[in-house]
């Protein structure tokens, strides 16, 4: 199995996105899939569908460890998603917010959600990490976490720039000093608006910015997948999902060639 980190400390760069629907896509395909809700602004929790009123635990309960009070099993934040099968989901509230300052008094402060994960990973074939859009703890321990890592970008300059700056920085730090086993999967452009110049001219440069390392499958800008997260489900399930869908499909045979672990029929 293994574990992927969709990660980019910019936001509004079709991250969550992404996650929600690359884990669709994948379970879909029969893939026995878990998706992280890393993010306290619990957007992929929400655009799935379920209720913050109704969330009992989060991954906060598995990273902070009291003393008295120790680390839950991430297992037992485990909740099915409606009408999806195959796709699992541990939720986040704001509760999460608080994780950061938590953390820093642990020992493990870096490697708390990779020990949380290991337990997992004989259960699923594929566990997806939706990070927060910052460079925190979370996002930390989600790359700790890792076997490698999605950098998803919109088609313009200050994405690119923030997607250069995590791969050069933060993801060889970690792999220096806390994951050397850590690697970049790819670079995804998850929001791409082919009516403006300057996305067309940003798109054209990016094999050069990110040589080897693009994926192939371009997610084109369109309102339904705001839509389908308003309405609280992927965009598989929307009645005009057309090319949006097809792009995530092909996302996820990309994702499956370059990790090796295809275990359903295509």
């Amino acid at each position: 199995m293994t574990v992927i980190a969709i990660a980019n400390q910019k936001g509004g760069v079709g991250k969550t996105t992404t996650a929600i629907n690359l884990a669709a896509a994948l379970a879909e395909r029969g893939e026995k899939t878990l998706l992280i809700d890393l993010d306290p602004q619990s957007s992929a929790t929400i655009s799935l569908g379920v209720e913050l009123a109704t969330v009992q635990r989060t991954a906060y309960n598995s990273l902070v460890d009291r003393g008295d009070d120790p680390a839950e099993p991430l297992a037992d934040a485990v909740i099915s998603v409606q009408g999806v099968r195959n796709l699992h989901l541990v939720p986040a509230t704001i509760d999460l917010a608080a994780a950061d300052m938590d953390l820093m008094a642990q020992m493990d402060r870096d490697r708390a959600l990779r020990t949380a994960i290991d337990p997992l990973r004989n259960r699923y074939d594929i566990i997806l990490i939706d990070c927060p859009p910052s460079l925190g703890l979370l996002t930390i321990n989600a790359l700790t976490a890792a076997d490698s890592a999605i950098v998803p970008l919109q088609t313009d300059y200050l994405s690119v720039r923030g997607a250069t700056l995590l791969i050069s920085k933060t993801i060889r730090r970690v792999q220096r000093k806390l994951n050397p086993e850590l690697r970049l999967l790819g670079v995804l452009v998850a929001i791409h608006d082919s009516r403006t110049g300057h996305a067309r001219e940003v798109l054209e440069g990016l094999h050069e910015t990110f040589p080897g390392a693009l994926f192939a499958t371009v997610i084109k800008h369109t309102v339904r997948f705001r839509d389908a997260a308003a309405e609280g489900h992927s965009i598989f399930d929307h009645p005009r999902a057309g090319d949006a869908a097809a792009a995530y499909r092909a996302l996820a045979e990309e994702v499956l060639q370059r990790t090796g672990s295809n275990h359903a029929a295509a």
